[in-house]
């Protein structure tokens, strides 16, 4: 049987992306390792309950530039209105902007940016 064990995450600063997952989404850090031969540093968030994680790598000579909608990942929230008004109490922003009105019943989901210029998107589950 095949399993999906993590997904690679490029950060430009291992740190602040650290921190901003643990205090917005509450991700764990699983794991740490500083300086590898190949120079890059790693760290293994996981949210609770979940075997997939998430692998931020870190290296000082990677210039990092997102691209917009390169690319997303999904995150299964009990409450959207909840958690968006607790993200948005914390400074962040989230989209659509009318994400109260678009999504009031049916699929309700919204979307913040990371740090590095990730999209993450909430969706009610």
């Amino acid at each position: 049987m095949y399993k999906l064990l993590h997904t690679r995450v490029r950060v430009s600063d291992l740190d602040r992306s650290i921190k901003w997952y643990s205090d917005h989404l509450n991700f764990k850090l699983k794991s740490r390792s500083d300086k590898l031969p190949h120079g890059n540093q790693i760290a293994h968030l996981e949210l609770p309950g979940n075997e997939h994680t998430l692998e931020f790598t870190y290296s000082p000579d990677f210039d990092l530039k997102v691209q917009e909608d390169l690319l997303h990942f999904a995150i299964a929230v009990p409450d959207l209105a909840a958690v968006c008004e607790e993200l948005e109490k914390k400074g962040l922003e989230v989209w659509p902007d009318d994400w109260r009105e678009q999504f009031v019943s049916g699929h309700k989901m919204a979307f913040i940016t990371d740090p590095d210029n990730y999209e993450i998107e909430l969706l009610e589950q």
